[in-house]
């Protein structure tokens, strides 16, 4: 990686979760979940020039300083609404930390604390992809097959219909094509420029990083936070045993 290239590590952590009430903070195998973001960021942190949480949380902001990460401010209300957009969030997060350190950025590293099994490898290597260049982005995704746009229908005039692939009968998941992707919100790397001046995280040429399914659980549903705790569970009994 070019060291040269100064990257902020953004983690965003608002305090009104609805769907999963508190969940930046929800105890995952006796833990906050934001800890394990925290944790991989800190891992990685010589990819990062700084490594900080926009919360409008007290709490929340407790629990980040205890592991480790930055809270420099406090997010402002008007940007931490059910309905706030991210874009202005991470704006004013690039600012604040360019105008306190009198620095400009070159990379804006969005790491969401709802997906706790990244990698530092996967930091690295999306980093990579985006300072190769050639794009304005790096966003991770996993691919698909039980939502395999092969699989979506539509129905018009009470006849089900492909909604934009054909399926033949029969067709066996390992056959679906082409191959499918989703975001699966883990890591969102960003252009400096496109974040500021274009209002975008995605920009025009996105690049893509695939990660594979057991690394892509996003906890938005109290299923999820169940699924994510017995996957982190297992793990933890390999580790003991020798087996990772």
């Amino acid at each position: 990686m070019d060291r040269t290239q100064k990257v902020l590590a953004v983690i965003p952590a608002r305090g009104g979760s609805k769907g999963v009430p508190r969940k930046n903070i929800r105890s995952v195998c006796g833990r906050p979940l934001i800890t394990y973001t925290i944790e991989h960021a800190r891992a990685a942190q010589h990819l990062f020039h700084r490594i900080i949480v926009s919360t409008d949380d007290e709490e929340i902001a407790t629990v980040a300083k205890e592991y480790g990460a930055e809270v420099p401010f406090l997010r402002p209300a008007n940007l931490a609404r059910d309905e706030s957009p991210m874009i202005p969030m991470l704006q004013h997060a690039v600012d604040f930390i360019e105008r306190q350190d009198a620095v400009r950025m070159d990379w804006i590293c969005l790491l969401q604390p709802t997906e706790p099994f990244r990698t530092v490898s996967d930091l690295e290597q999306c980093l990579n992809l985006g300072i190769a260049g050639g794009c304005d982005s790096v966003i991770s995704v996993v691919r698909v097959f039980a939502t395999h746009p092969i699989l979506m229908k539509r129905i018009e005039n009470d006849v089900l219909l492909p909604f934009c692939v054909e399926e033949r009968e029969g067709t066996r998941r390992q056959d679906y094509q082409p191959a499918a992707y989703m975001r699966n919100g883990s890591i969102y790397l960003t252009r400096r420029d496109v974040l500021m001046e274009q209002g975008s995280i995605w920009g025009q040429t996105i690049r893509p990083y695939v990660m594979p399914l057991e690394r892509s659980v996003s906890i938005d549903t109290e299923l999820d936070l169940k699924l994510a705790e017995l996957m982190m569970l297992e793990q933890i009994a390999l580790e003991r045993s020798g087996s990772l």
